[in-house]
């Protein structure tokens, strides 16, 4: 149905608490109970605009109380959701439905209750005393819990003076306390918390008070659950941890906060990923940090048997990798298709983290035979990235030169085997495939790669290059090193 303009011009007017023209208008005769689109009169905008002299207009000329918008909504619920106690007065007075509900439920004292109208709410219990009120909406949930979920304190200390404190449940099982939980309401939480028993209830989805504080990042609502004893371990229907929600959410501080407090690192049977493989996934270089701190096992598997290695060499994230590698995990684990790491990593087309771990492999094989570094453990002074530096730039650019422009086809591989690269080595550098010319850069790659372990041994690369060249029956491009060193002294083009 349409709007006319005279009634579309009285609602606004009502609206605009504009009572010389919608004097006017009803002089004119204009329907005072027409509705607009969304089923709304002009009573409704008076009494959400808070006008009383509209009010008392409309009340005058007998205007209908009971009409209900599109989402069920009277004047009177409007009168509790702004809290003006002298027009609910009027409405009341003028015989307005006081149980009225809106199409969710919920009758004025949700609304009160939702909008910390407190004396609404001491109107209908009080003075009206209309105890009755006091019911669960269409969610299953009563006043006590609308006013929790907001994080309403004063309504929440009126409520339990009234004895309508609850700790019932509404229909998806929460409490008043899993909802000022997971909203961050810490007051609210903290006055629940005084007269709470069943602190680790669960909700439908097996969920504690606890659990929604830190799936919602709220740190205090968080601590305080813990200090009161909830269960910091408890799993949900689908066997999620509060560490693992933490980790997924990205929250660095709270995972601190439960690692501080001793949360499980190991993952239960039935969870797929540990917290590592999980702060992986979510690309957490912070978290990933903070779970090696505090001892996680960095080779655990997940239910693919991949170690968060493998996750991250698939995912191609270059400082996730550089973490792992240099915190010493295992490089040799296969998954339950039998790849390794590195097998992932050249599978996914990720050149440089193939040759990251080319580099990390060849370190620690070293590392075992002439303990090149007393010590054991993790190295964090090592590097397995790309080298930009400039003390290395003259060797590096004699290697390209070497690569690009004087080694044939298949020569690098006879070099790679000369320096005991693997065959799986091998194969995962050639995985990169740009054309008929790609040896090229595949031997630029294993060069770079066989660079890397000569620095950390401390020797000086030209002149092991040179023996090894000669050794290895590339004599004549030996020669052609030494010309092209010669213009610079050899102690420039080691590397400090």
């Amino acid at each position: 149905s349409t709007v006319l303009p005279d009634e579309r011009e009285f609602q606004y007017a009502a609206k605009m608490n504009n009572l010389d023209t919608m004097e006017k208008l009803f002089k004119r005769n204009v329907n005072i109970n027409a509705v607009d689109t969304l089923k709304r009169t002009a009573f409704h905008f008076a009494v959400a605009g808070g006008h009383v002299s509209v009010v008392d207009f409309l009340l005058h000329h007998k205007a209908r109380l009971d009409m209900a918008d599109q989402h069920g909504l009277t004047v009177i619920h409007l009168a509790a959701w702004t809290g003006n106690l002298d027009i609910m007065r009027k409405l009341v007075k003028a015989g307005a439905d006081q149980k009225a509900k809106n199409e969710e439920g919920m009758n004025v004292l949700h609304f009160a209750a939702q909008s910390n109208s407190i004396k609404i709410v001491d109107y209908f219990l009080q003075d009206l005393h209309l105890n009755d009120l006091n019911k669960p909406d269409g969610k299953g949930r009563k006043p006590f819990l609308l006013a929790s979920e907001k994080g309403h304190v004063d309504m929440i200390n009126n409520l339990i003076a009234l004895k309508l404190f609850t700790s019932e449940k509404d229909k998806e099982g929460n409490t008043a306390l899993h909802l000022a939980a997971k909203n961050g309401h810490s007051e609210v939480v903290e006055i629940l918390l005084e007269q709470w028993e069943e602190i680790n209830d669960l909700n439908q989805n097996g969920e504690t008070p606890f659990y929604l504080a830190v799936e919602g990042g709220n740190e205090k609502c968080a601590e305080l659950l813990l200090e009161a004893g909830s269960d910091i371990n408890v799993l949900t229907q689908n066997n999620t941890s509060a560490l693992q929600v933490a980790i997924q959410n990205g929250h660095l501080y709270l995972v601190t906060f439960l690692i501080d407090k001793n949360i499980d690192l190991v993952p239960k049977p039935e969870q797929k990923n540990s917290p590592l493989h999980l702060a992986v996934i979510s690309n957490n270089l912070p978290i990933v940090k903070s779970l090696l701190d505090a001892n996680h096992d960095i080779n655990s598997l997940n239910h693919r048997q991949e170690t968060p290695l493998h996750l991250a060499a698939d995912l191609g994230n270059v400082e996730l990798v550089e973490v792992l590698l240099k915190s010493g995990c295992n490089l040799k684990t296969m998954d339950k298709h039998g790849k390794t790491a590195l097998a992932m990593a050249s599978r996914s087309h990720h050149a440089l983290i193939v040759d990251m771990i080319i580099k990390a492999e060849r370190y620690y094989a070293m590392k075992q035979t002439h303990l090149a570094h007393s010590g054991n453990g993790s190295d964090f002074s090592v590097s397995f990235k790309q080298d930009h530096s400039t003390q290395t730039k003259q060797i590096r650019s004699s290697l390209w030169n070497l690569a690009y422009n004087q080694l044939k086809p298949r020569e690098w591989k006879k070099l790679a085997v000369f320096w005991k690269f693997t065959d799986e080595q091998i194969k995962a550098i050639e995985e990169q495939w740009t054309g008929k010319k790609s040896y090229k850069e595949h031997g630029n790659r294993m060069l770079l790669i066989w660079l890397h372990g000569t620095l950390l041994a401390h020797q000086n690369p030209v002149k092991h290059l040179y023996e090894d060249l000669v050794e290895a029956g590339f004599q004549p491009l030996a020669g052609k090193l030494i010309q092209s060193t010669l213009q610079c002294p050899l102690r420039d083009c080691s590397a400090v």
